[in-house]
């Protein structure tokens, strides 16, 4: 589509190879839960903007931070990952480590080791907000 040339023979052998990608990949079971979670995809994309939206909040809150120096007291500490899934779990440290401000340092046996730039960052994150958003084991599509 964005070479210009949309001529139908074009677009049809495009959407053909396409089809003909994903049915072979299906056939040769390269397609799983784990390379691209179709089952989670719904809720992917709600769970896109909440994360979106914190992005952006936590960017206004690391620019108050450089411009009042004086609220940088970092802090690490630890969260429980209640996520079910590995999947999950990953999803959710790497969330945290996508909101400015945070940075998910070790995951292991269930904990998430956390650096903060301040304490109020560390308490949005205790309040499970972030967690409850994740896509798990719980949000697969029957």
């Amino acid at each position: 589509m964005l070479s210009g040339h949309t001529s139908p023979l074009i677009i049809g052998l495009g959407i053909a190879s396409s089809l003909l990608t994903i049915y072979l990949s299906r056939r040769m079971n390269l397609i799983d839960h784990e390379s691209y979670p179709f089952h989670l995809s719904l809720r992917l994309v709600r769970y896109y903007l909440y994360l979106g939206k914190e992005i952006i909040t936590a960017n206004l809150a690391v620019i108050n931070n450089i411009l009042r120096p004086k609220q940088i007291k970092p802090v690490v500490f630890s969260l429980p990952a209640t996520q079910q899934t590995i999947l999950g779990k990953v999803i959710y440290a790497n969330s945290i480590t996508l909101t400015p401000g945070t940075v998910t340092i070790d995951l292991k046996d269930n904990k998430l080791s956390i650096h903060a730039l301040n304490e109020a960052a560390a308490d949005d994150l205790k309040t499970g907000l972030m967690a409850a958003a994740v896509p798990d084991k719980k949000d697969i599509l029957p």
